[in-house]
């Protein structure tokens, strides 16, 4: 098989890397060659798995990778089933860090009413929905809102976030795994999640499965370094025994009920 050419190949992974889905039509016009030619460079990386193929083009291999916008109302149902698990978790009165994440987002209307609970965040979407709740603190991390990301990961939010001793992280995972630990798709995400990890006594990931054994360009820390993983029902047996011989406790959501 032919090589796939170096300079095209870096380009295409470059993006996907950023987290940018790719056309094969739009490559092949881009790099003046045949779609064929670019389906087969797809292929080549998704081989290696550095993509996920799809019909049309290639995906990055974390759903992550989408604005927090859209990831807002994407399966709603095991997000919640997620939080319920993670809310179990909270002790009253502490302080919490609930970092940028569609399903922290879904732990809010979840946690211990009327506990003394103070929720510190850098999530615009998170201090919204923190704000709907009268017995709940807000302390909101601010600086420069990175649209993308969903809240404020720049030196500003970095230099509040030393300011706090935060009982509990909950820690946004853009992609996992035993091998590779948690990532980010962001550097300055990525050094947001490193500080919030650092400060907090216990850290918490809840993770959908579409993340699990899925990569990022930007490593966040080891698996090993947090504290705890909610995982779904159906979770693979394999990837929660990893995550748990690597010493991290591992809960898992109660199973969705099915309609017929």
């Amino acid at each position: 098989m032919n090589e796939i050419p170096a300079t095209r190949r870096d380009l295409i992974l470059h993006r996907l890397e950023q987290g940018e889905p790719v056309n094969a039509a739009a490559l092949a016009a881009e790099f003046a060659v045949s779609e064929d030619a670019i389906r087969r460079d797809l292929r080549a990386l998704a081989t290696l798995g550095l993509c996920r193929r799809v019909y049309g083009g290639a995906l990055p291999l974390s759903p992550a990778a989408t604005p927090m916008a859209e990831r807002i109302g994407h399966m709603p149902e095991r997000k919640a089933a997620l939080a319920q698990q993670g809310a179990a978790l909270v002790q009253p009165g502490e302080l919490l860090l609930l970092d940028n994440g569609s399903s922290n987002l879904a732990l809010v209307p979840l946690l211990p009413a009327e506990s003394g609970i103070t929720v510190a965040t850098n999530s615009i979407a998170i201090a919204a929905a923190v704000l709907q709740r009268a017995d709940v603190r807000l302390l909101m991390l601010g600086g420069s809102v990175d649209a993308h990301v969903g809240g404020c990961i720049d030196a500003t939010a970095l230099r509040q976030l030393a300011d706090l001793n935060p009982d509990r992280c909950f820690l946004g995972a853009c992609a996992c795994s035993a091998e590779q630990g948690i990532g980010a798709f962001h550097l300055a995400d990525a050094h947001f999640k490193q500080a919030a990890l650092a400060a907090a006594r216990h850290s918490v990931v809840l993770l959908t499965s579409e993340k699990l054994q899925t990569r990022a360009p930007y490593r966040v820390c080891a698996s090993a370094a947090i504290s705890c993983y909610v995982l779904e029902a159906d979770a693979p047996e394999a990837c929660a025994r990893a995550l748990e011989q690597g010493g991290s406790m591992v809960r898992r959501a109660s199973p969705l009920l099915t309609s017929y």
